[in-house]
């Protein structure tokens, strides 16, 4: 049997919700109806670790956090690590990746050789700008370098102030243009360096340079090559930069308001809260317009998937090819007042959109037990007919055998069939942020169908939801006596949890287990 192609459609920053009611019919998403049409959607799909680095390397590697040691950004991904590319890479699969990978931080550099971890085409842009689009920027859009100049944001990355191959200070001119940069225009005079409409032509950007390079990899292998695409888009990761053009595809007036501010006057909130990322005691006056950016960006990055479906037709493979569309984390989007994701586990920051279609699978049909990153690594193993890599078992006295994988294959929820033993909780970890660095940022919760529980250490925060009578998460009751009882409960489960994120053991560095 060939082996099918296997393309995963990978999206930044983007919560389920903002692709559900009550959002249906802000902006029109026609090429996600048509997926999820052929495929099954995962209606809890939870984000273990919710945040960009940690992730990624869960769904790389199908192991927990504490598994692969990507704890939080600015971890590097160990390249000897098994990756589901690496394993297809070694099963006669061509693999490609085109836009953001993150197994390495920004501050490590701006040319990462992603080869290393089993890519045998890497064309990379991340967060950071700079690298392989910026120089193709400067050399095919010259007229629009300095507007390119201006939307880089982190322009304290050390390699900017060396740049290229002349050693450009590149620093400089990126902060001067920013600086002297007038985002507004008449159109859209609120525009702000945060929320923006893109200041140059929809082509010349990372997204659609991103779609570019994913339509070449499918459309210029051999027919008989079976393939391994990773699509993976920076959008809509803030700052939100929509092209003009999709704004005017948003329905405004339907776009729903935020989830009220209600931890400010709780004695139980999270101490972290009041400092933590995008932080506000009270929805801003201008929330509609900073969500009108993210839903126009939505409507771009749905041209981008019809356009890569379509290079999968045009390759004569749709029907027998796997589809997987998937979101490293949520944004919170003003909900509660915070923008961003991490350590508030709150349903925006950690439920996830996923969406898998292919052959021999249901079509239209959806899926409501607890998912996690880590299942994604089994299932594309499966998909492909490639077997997992070996429990790392070379000790002589060891009387069993452990797990090899964290998570498990969804294909068989994905035809229908109802797996004995399936997980009905879910289990979400948060340690630093981008700015913090104390232990009051770290968060562990426990998500069931009908409750979330979250506890921070030593005191500085607890959180209990009732979902199903609170699915706005607006009424702690972790301090109710009523339900204390429910509270131990879920505690109790979350320390087993807790426990177990170190089962199976890592493949890090592990020679034997039970050698003296």
């Amino acid at each position: 049997m060939k082996q099918p192609d296997i393309v995963l459609f990978m999206l930044d920053q983007l919560a389920a919700r903002w692709l559900e009611s009550p959002c249906d019919g802000v902006v029109p998403t026609p090429h996600l109806d048509r997926l999820r049409a052929r495929g099954v959607t995962f209606t809890r799909c939870i984000a273990g670790n919710p945040i960009c680095m940690p992730a990624r390397a869960t769904i790389a590697t199908g192991l927990s956090a504490r598994g692969h040691g990507v704890l939080t950004n600015g971890y590097r991904l160990d390249p000897a690590l098994p990756t589901f590319m690496s394993l297809l890479q070694g099963a006669g699969y061509r693999t490609g990746v085109a836009g953001k990978v993150h197994f390495r931080p920004h501050f490590a550099g701006l040319y990462p050789d992603y080869t290393r971890y089993g890519f045998d085409v890497a064309h990379v842009t991340e967060d950071a700008r700079g690298g392989e689009w910026l120089d193709w920027v400067a050399e095919r859009h010259p007229d629009h370098f300095d507007a390119v100049l201006a939307t880089i944001w982190p322009s304290h990355v050390p390699e900017y102030a060396a740049y290229g191959p002349r050693r450009e200070n590149l620093r400089e001119r990126i902060e001067a243009v920013r600086g002297a940069f007038q985002w507004a225009t008449p159109e859209y005079p609120h525009n702000t360096p945060r929320a923006y409409t893109l200041p140059f032509p929809a082509e010349v950007s990372q997204t659609e340079w991103i779609t570019g390079h994913g339509m070449d990899f499918l459309r210029g292998a051999a027919p008989d090559t079976p393939l391994l695409l990773q699509a993976s888009y920076v959008q809509p990761h803030g700052p939100f930069c929509p092209p003009a053009a999709t704004m005017n595809r948003v329905t405004a007036d339907r776009i729903p308001a935020p989830a009220p501010v209600e931890w400010v006057d709780d004695p139980l909130a999270p101490e972290c809260f009041a400092t933590s990322e995008g932080a506000h005691r009270a929805i801003p006056d201008d929330w509609r317009r900073t969500r009108h950016y993210y839903f126009a960006d939505l409507a771009h990055l749905d041209d981008q998937l019809g356009r890569v479906m379509a290079a999968l037709e045009q390759r004569g493979r749709l029907d027998d090819a796997y589809f997987i569309l998937v979101a490293d984390h949520g944004e919170l989007l003003l909900d509660h007042g915070f923008t961003g994701k991490g350590e508030r586990h709150y349903d925006t920051a950690v439920r996830v959109p996923l969406t898998i279609a292919g052959p021999g699978l249901q079509r239209g049909a959806t899926v409501d037990g607890f998912v996690q990153h880590e299942d994604l690594f089994p299932t594309i193993l499966e998909m492909a007919g490639v077997a997992p890599p070996e429990p790392r078992t070379m000790g002589p006295y060891l009387r069993e055998t452990p797990e090899a994988l964290a998570g498990s294959s969804l294909l068989p929820l994905c035809r229908g069939e109802q797996p004995s033993g399936w997980r009905d909780a879910a289990y979400v970890e948060s340690y630093n942020n981008i700015s913090t660095a104390t232990p009051r940022n770290w968060a562990r919760s426990v998500r069931t169908a009908d409750w979330r529980y979250t506890r921070y250490p030593n005191g500085t925060g607890e959180q209990l939801f009732h979902l199903a009578e609170d699915p706005g998460e607006q009424h702690n009751l972790a301090g109710d006596p009523a339900h204390a009882a429910t509270r131990n409960e879920l505690r109790d489960r979350l320390l087993d949890l807790v426990i177990l994120q170190d089962y199976p053991h890592t493949h890090r560095d592990l020679f034997a287990l039970g050698v003296h």
